[in-house]
């Protein structure tokens, strides 16, 4: 929904985001941050900060989306579970399910289904739309990701996530050919200045982002690389590969382009090593590469 914001004299001078929290539709300084953020808080057309000054007679567009539900729904959605126990759970997500539920996505994710597996045994420190979701993988990428059963599991793995002792390992199909048969980008990521919808290397707003890659395969137009993640910023890899100038394979978004018969970007979370919370021994976990990655790399031919 769009709405239409005209300054008044004694509103000029005062920041956005203080003026978009008194709202009806908005109500909070932190809902509006998250508008500014997403680049939905625009004037003509050009997205504002959350500290930009207003000036009396600007007109703002607010697009404020849809409400998302008050608490996610148990759905019986299969799963393709890899490790259990009671204090955590492992699946490997297929390629487009989305994690948790938000606008657009009401339902049919992946906490539904955990919700319907798990019953009541899940972490409530994630919220009633997040239960148990420890860290995430964007809709189109399929692999492994890891949810808490308990409030302590969370927490435990939450630290683990910050002080980067949780280990994620991605495979992913880059166009054009690596010099080198590993190297690390190290670059921060925040926000695309240009374009508030995506994300982007760039000094302003960003918070560091590290990314080591080693070449599995080569092609005669594309690589097949493995990436171990240092951090994990929104859709760090697919930035980092297109910051280098190799976009992802079917990444639509970072790559500029649509691959023909790929309907997403070629990325899958394929291994994750964690600290057991409970008994505190090392879990490293693999799984194998989707049938649809198999058909890319079939597809591109011998390797060189």
């Amino acid at each position: 929904m769009d709405k239409t914001i005209l300054i008044t004299a004694q509103e000029s001078g005062e920041r956005i985001d203080a003026l978009l929290a008194r709202q009806e539709d908005i109500r909070s300084r932190s809902a509006a941050a998250k508008l500014l953020e997403a680049g939905l808080v625009t004037r003509r057309g050009t997205p504002l900060r959350k500290n930009y000054r207003t000036a009396a007679g600007e007109v703002y567009t607010v697009t404020v989306p849809q409400a998302a539900p008050a608490a996610a729904l148990a759905q019986d959605i299969p799963l393709d579970v890899v490790y259990e126990d009671g204090d955590v759970i492992v699946v490997n997500k297929p390629r487009g399910l989305v994690v948790h539920p938000a606008p657009g996505h009401p339902d049919g994710t992946l906490v539904n289904a955990l919700l319907a597996h798990c019953g009541d045994s899940l972490s409530g420190v994630g919220g009633e739309l997040r239960p148990g979701i420890v860290h995430r993988i964007d809709k189109d990428t399929s692999g492994l990701i890891i949810a808490a059963k308990n409030d302590r599991a969370h927490e435990a793995l939450s630290a683990q996530l910050k002080d980067r002792s949780l280990s994620r390992v991605y495979d992913a199909v880059c166009h054009g050919g690596f010099h080198d048969d590993a190297g690390t980008v190290d670059a921060p990521i925040g926000r695309d200045p240009r374009n508030r919808q995506r994300m982007a290397v760039t000094d302003k707003n960003s918070r560091p982002a590290v990314t080591h890659w080693q070449v599995l395969g080569r092609y005669a137009r594309h690589t097949y690389i493995r990436c171990h993640l240092e951090t994990g910023r929104t859709h760090q890899i697919r930035v980092h590969m297109a910051y280098t100038g190799h976009p992802l394979l079917g990444d639509t978004v970072y790559g500029g382009r649509r691959d023909k018969g790929l309907e997403s970007q070629c990325l899958h979370a394929r291994g994750l090593r964690f600290i057991h919370p409970a008994t505190g021994e090392p879990i490293e976990l693999w799984t194998d590469l989707p049938d649809w990655f198999r058909e890319v790399l079939d597809k591109l031919g011998p390797p060189l």
